[in-house]
């Protein structure tokens, strides 16, 4: 069977026989253009995981900073739990830090469309740009004020 039928066919087979002939060291036999393109996937998965823990991270601390009024234990324990997962996630990948700046950008733009749906503000509202460095949106004593960009 060509190498790529089994790919095309049965993925979870595929990554199984694969994951084999790396081991044994059968590299001629191991469909190397395949292994390569989803090596390359999972890197943009990991980069896509960064910028949706992102969004919701800008996403409440926008909130947290336009809706004063409703501030909540909802949005704190959120904003809490996206500075743990982001900064496990960084952990794990060291090198997505060279992403960051493109990643918020990103994130900044998405959330800002959330954050008009779910508070019914205008887009206005919001900044045109992330008002926050990464470092001051993971600092667990850093929440927005009427400011927007000192602690509280």
């Amino acid at each position: 069977m060509p190498k790529s039928d089994l790919y095309e066919r049965d993925f979870y087979g595929w990554t199984r026989q694969q994951a084999a002939l790396l081991r044994a060291g059968s590299l001629v036999s191991a469909d190397i253009e395949n292994i390569a393109e989803e090596i390359e996937s999972m890197g943009r998965s990991e980069r896509r995981e960064l910028v949706n823990r992102l969004v919701v991270l800008i996403l409440h601390l926008l909130k947290w900073r336009f809706q004063p009024g409703l501030r909540g234990n909802g949005w704190r324990l959120s904003i809490e739990e996206q500075r743990c997962r982001l900064a496990d996630h960084m952990g794990d990948n060291p090198s997505l830090k060279f992403q960051l700046d493109r990643a918020i950008a990103e994130a900044h733009r998405l959330a800002c469309i959330g954050a008009e749906r779910e508070t019914g503000l205008p887009r206005i509202t919001f900044p045109p740009l992330c008002a926050w460095s990464f470092d001051q949106m993971m600092d667990a004593t850093f929440w927005p004020d009427e400011k927007g960009i000192e602690g509280g």
